[in-house]
């Protein structure tokens, strides 16, 4: 993948909404140069780690692409994280550089607190000062903007939480090839919706998911100019569409629900005729949310099943939904496998562990029993997703393996939460679940069980609520706790959360 071929184009390569600021791709390709010059002389190698804490801003692709010209594994760090669990990312991908930037200085100037080992020599902030860092772009200002003498592809190493709570790193091994002959893993969706130089892509999302960072640099390498909303807000997006003629976008349900909330006079007062064609991911979206939006946009929304650890894909056009509703497509990549609890082939509508055969290799960073427990006898693998095929190959997803919470498109696991309430002197068990939600598809619940029953006060459940915020980002902690004197559990303590989440279920319009 490359961005120098369209250097000479006059179109740009980013636009962020709603500041406005713009880089051509000639000024991302000479920026990105001097950036993995940088890199290189600071005794980066292929294969060698750095970890980015950086919001949606004006340098996070030029990181992105420096990485990628020599091979770098580049982990794009949630900025709503602390210090502590942005630092356990840090020193988990071994990471020899880290680039912040203001927005994002008060989790950097805390990182050193939280390593052991010390924070990576090269430190670099964008647009501010730090002791002890460098400031970037100006620190690279004197290198080369000529491209490294033996480029080599990197890649993403994103961060997802497993079973344990804490965050694992996916590892997909580097093709060892230059950025030109490597291959362009998102091709069979990008020609799907048909992206092309021409194309104007909009990028609503934080750019440290694996989505959005892919799909953003993948229109770039196409010579399509990508728009990248600074923040979402629901009619921020439809101004971006209608101001730079966007054609192309990815979305996630909960972004649906927020914009079809606007009043209709003021979704009717946006010119959205340029879009050709969406897309839509991440997250279930309710049957009656797609239909609104088909109503509104046309049937120009397609959407795709897929994960950050690249096991398959699959693709279903507007049109193929709305015979198939609820449906995520039929396989674009590999081949399906529902399987029973043991391990045999489900028959059409019956619910089982999604497997698929022939993805992406991938593993766990440091977690050989997790890559282990992922992968069936024949090399299948999965990520824990629950589902079913129709007759006709169509997948149809209905649960998650350890109960994971999707809330706006973000993966949340409970156990974090849930290990962080126990330890409160005052809380015998705990159990946190996702609930459903009618604008984030769900949100966090907790449910305690006290050590004395009198004391399930809504004050404590107030103070519960601050003392969790202040020691886990905010968006993984509950949005309301209620209590009951004993939680379901088996004699071998199993939690039965399914009882909870039927019993504290209650979608809101």
């Amino acid at each position: 993948m490359q961005i120098r071929e369209h250097i000479d184009s006059g179109r740009p390569a980013l636009i962020l909404h709603p500041s406005g600021k713009r880089l051509s791709f000639a000024e991302m390709e000479a920026s990105a140069n001097r950036l993995a010059h940088h890199f290189r002389e600071a005794g980066l190698h292929e294969g060698d780690s750095i970890a980015v804490v950086m919001e949606n801003n004006e340098h996070i692709h030029t990181v992105m692409w420096a990485a990628r010209r020599i091979g770098l594994y580049y982990a794009p760090i949630n900025t709503h994280l602390t210090a502590a669990e942005a630092a356990y990312i840090v020193a988990n991908s071994a990471a020899r550089a880290v680039i912040g930037s203001r927005t994002t200085r008060p989790v950097c100037e805390d990182l050193g607190k939280h390593l052991r080992d010390g924070m990576p020599a090269l430190r670099m902030i964008a647009g501010d000062d730090l002791d002890g860092w460098q400031r970037y772009p100006e620190c690279v200002a004197n290198r080369p903007d000529t491209p490294v003498a033996d480029e080599r592809e990197g890649e993403l190493l994103q961060y997802s939480s497993g079973t344990t709570g804490r965050p694992k790193g996916i590892v997909r091994e580097l093709t060892h090839a230059t950025p030109a002959q490597a291959p362009m893993l998102l091709a069979p969706l990008v020609d799907k919706l048909g992206i092309t130089t021409e194309s104007v892509y909009l990028s609503p999302a934080p750019l440290y998911h694996t989505a959005p960072a892919y799909w953003s640099m993948t229109a770039q390498s196409l010579g399509a100019t990508t728009v990248v909303m600074e923040k979402f807000d629901p009619r921020g997006a439809l101004e971006a569409v209608e101001c730079y003629r966007v054609t192309h976008g990815q979305f996630v349900p909960a972004m649906f629900v927020r914009m079809l909330k606007q009043p209709e006079a003021v979704r009717n007062s946006y010119d959205l005729s340029s879009l050709q064609r969406a897309v839509h991911a991440a997250a279930p979206c309710p049957v009656e949310i797609k239909k609104a939006m088909i109503d509104w946009w046309g049937p120009i929304i397609d959407e795709f099943y897929a994960s950050s650890e690249g096991a398959g894909t699959t693709f279903i056009t507007a049109q193929e939904w709305l015979a198939h509703p609820g449906s995520v497509g039929r396989a674009l990549t590999g081949v399906l496998h529902i399987l029973d609890d043991n391990l045999q082939e489900a028959p059409p509508g019956q619910a089982g562990d999604i497997y698929c055969e022939g993805g992406l290799p991938f593993r766990y960073l440091g977690d050989d029993a997790k890559t282990a427990a992922s992968r069936h006898p024949l090399g299948w693998a999965t990520v824990g997703d629950m589902g079913y095929l129709d007759d006709d190959g169509y997948l149809y997803l209905t649960d998650r393996r350890h109960h994971m919470i999707i809330s706006g498109g973000v993966n949340i696991y409970p156990q974090e939460a849930e290990d962080l309430l126990i330890t409160h002197p005052r809380v015998l068990d705990a159990a946190v679940f996702g609930i459903p939600d009618a604008e984030m598809g769900q949100s966090v619940k907790a449910v305690v069980q006290k050590g004395d029953p009198a004391d399930a006060t809504e004050e404590f459940a107030a103070e519960l609520m601050k003392w969790l915020r202040d020691r886990l980002a905010h968006y993984k902690c509950p949005r309301s706790i209620s209590f009951e004197p004993a939680l379901p559990r088996s004699d071998a303590g199993k939690l039965y959360k399914q009882v909870l989440i039927d019993k504290y279920a209650d979608p809101q319009p």
